[in-house]
């Protein structure tokens, strides 16, 4: 019989959790608890609150003495993200259900978000309807609005809680039989300004019979794509776009993280990399644009996105980074430079044409690319040509081929 974990603060919300626990096993399903709330639950879980800070390494009779809100949900919330992924590898649950404000939903989700993708995982919170990057992540975290306080049960919250209830029910109860033929499946990253590049090559790659899954590199999109990577789901890596990087060392809004550039190495998948869109910073709209790049080069994309020219220290700097993160590579790498153009907006009569920043950019990774791990390609195209797309493609092949015959 299936399986749901319900894991929350038991101590301030146990009427509500146990009415979501008499639902769920009325529908035919067994309940797995979880106390994630600092003091005595109000019914007995099944896994208390001690054993979730033990999981941190603390000692939760500690931490509720020190009354310090702060550091027990964050003992408690690292105590989840090492717990709850441990508990499904053992079995003791298929889908995981939780109700939190602020702190309820920051204990629960780290353990949710270290789940793999595809385990079923509902979040009712009261910050559903704001910012839920912190919470969600990478990860495929659902979560509902709670449009009132999940501390209560009345006509709102228990219509909120069933529906969150035969949702989660649904998803663990009901599997889809439906065979889905296996192909090798390719991540490649696109912006808007690298979209015919990314459209020619992935034609070119599923007509040779893979799947290409398309990550946008908005920062979010980029942290996706390692993640998965890491996770194991990536076959290759097509990593044209790799603007995020502008981003994160010139202050713009989309940036992904210092460890952008680093999974397909470490788990020695194919990767072919490019520097698509490194020529711009992404802001919000022209106002929001901080005052220190006042009298720069910008472009307004459209109302809510202004982008500003990368300068040549700004491109050496980045090629710094790219040449540094391509040498955690140990070969089946392959770095091309589109010699014409970085994206829509750096070729001849368009705002960003910068011969001299691109001349910056490849001259610092020529010196810095350890070209004994790394092929470098150039291109005398620009990124969006077809014949850029198609060399990028056909190396890629060439790589997961070889990757193949070594294996």
């Amino acid at each position: 019989m299936k399986t749901i974990t319900l894991a929350g603060t038991f101590d301030s919300k146990g009427k509500e959790f146990l009415y979501a626990k008499e639902l769920i096993e009325s529908l035919g399903l067994n309940t797995f608890t979880i106390h994630t709330g600092v003091y005595d639950p109000t019914f007995e879980p099944d896994v208390s609150n001690a054993q979730v800070a033990a999981a941190a390494g603390e000692d939760m009779k500690e931490i509720a003495a020190k009354k310090d809100r702060a550091n027990a949900t964050a003992v408690l919330a690292k105590g989840m993200e090492v717990l709850l992924p441990k508990l499904y590898e053992e079995g003791k649950f298929d889908g995981v259900l939780s109700f939190g404000g602020t702190g309820g939903s920051s204990i629960v989700t780290p353990g949710m978000r270290a789940l793999p993708i595809g385990v079923p995982k509902v979040m009712v919170s009261t910050v559903a309807s704001g910012n839920t990057e912190p919470y969600v992540g990478t990860s495929d975290i659902i979560m509902m609005p709670s449009v009132v306080d999940v501390a209560g049960l009345n006509v709102i919250s228990t219509k909120i809680f069933t529906n969150a209830v035969f949702a989660i029910v649904g998803m663990v109860k009901f599997e889809n039989n439906t065979t889905v033929e296996k192909k090798p499946l390719i991540a490649a990253t696109m912006f808007g300004l690298t979209t015919p590049c990314i459209n020619y090559a992935k034609s070119f790659l599923e007509d040779r019979g893979y799947e290409v899954l398309i990550f946008h590199a908005t920062g979010v999109g980029g942290r996706t794509m390692e993640s998965l990577i890491s996770n194991g789901f990536i076959d290759g890596v097509l990593d044209i776009t790799t603007t995020e990087w502008a981003d994160e060392l010139m202050g713009g809004v989309l940036a992904a993280g210092p460890h952008r550039l680093e999974a397909a190495s470490k788990k020695k998948i194919p990767q072919v990399v490019s520097v698509g869109a490194l020529d711009m910073v992404n802001f919000g709209p022209f106002d929001s644009v901080p005052n220190q790049f006042e009298g720069r080069k910008f472009y307004k994309h459209n109302p809510t996105v202004t982008l500003m020219r990368t300068t040549v220290e700004e491109n050496k700097r980045m090629g710094e980074m790219i040449a540094e993160k391509l040498s955690l590579a140990v070969g089946n790498t392959a770095l091309l430079l589109p010699l014409k153009g970085l994206s829509g907006l750096d070729v001849e009569g368009q705002p960003f044409y910068g011969p001299e920043e691109d001349k910056m950019l490849f001259d610092t990774l020529r010196e810095n690319v350890d070209q004994s791990k790394v092929e470098m390609i150039e291109i005398n195209a620009d990124i969006n040509s077809q014949a850029f797309a198609i060399a990028a493609a056909t190396k890629l092949i060439e790589l997961l081929d070889n990757k193949a015959r070594e294996n």
